[in-house]
């Protein structure tokens, strides 16, 4: 039997509704018996501040140790204005903080990005990608996550569309060897 890795699901968007939600829910759904993907809720964090880090509040610590206990981390954003919503950013910013005791660093990443126009969060995704070199995250290149006009990828119930399905299968399956790949380097 293999090992089952831990993967930490940002999402990057709040609403309760969120698309990126459902499809974080999705991907934990259709995932293959090696994942076991948690989300790590991202709301509630205080704007990272150093000054508050001195004795760092309880939302900092708690964070910081989800991500650090997990075996891998995913993350699944929306795009505002090109880029990644501010939640998600600084989220990364708390994670990587205090300087040299980053809880990113080594840990195997994907991103997938969804939204409702036609590029999929294309700005985004790549945006996020560039930070998760700096965070020592070693990210799995292929394949390209981008789900276009995710409105109409779920019914109201929240369940995944058939034609959206094979998709998200595809890329959590190769995710899942990608962390399975890393972990035995």
């Amino acid at each position: 039997m293999s090992k089952v890795y831990t993967v930490a699901v940002l999402v990057g968007s709040l609403r309760k509704q969120s698309i990126n939600r459902k499809v974080a829910l999705a991907l934990a759904e259709l995932a293959p018996a090696n994942l076991r993907l948690n989300i790590v809720e991202i709301g509630d964090l205080p704007l990272y501040n150093e000054d508050i880090d001195v004795t760092p509040p309880a939302a900092y610590s708690t964070f910081r140790d989800q991500v650090r206990t997990s075996d891998a981390v995913l993350f699944v954003t929306p795009e505002y204005n090109r880029s990644v919503p501010a939640p998600l950013k600084n989220a990364i910013d708390v994670g990587s903080r205090p300087y040299g005791k980053s809880a990113w660093g080594g840990k195997p990443g994907a991103v997938i990005s969804a939204s409702p126009g036609a590029i999929g969060g294309f700005g985004a995704n790549h945006h996020l990608r560039q930070s998760m070199v700096f965070l020592n995250v070693p990210c799995m290149q292929q394949p390209e996550a981008y789900l276009s006009n995710a409105g109409s990828a779920f019914d109201d119930s929240g369940k995944v569309s058939e034609s959206v399905r094979p998709f998200l299968q595809n890329f959590i399956n190769a995710y899942a060897e990608w962390v399975e790949q890393f972990n035995k380097a």
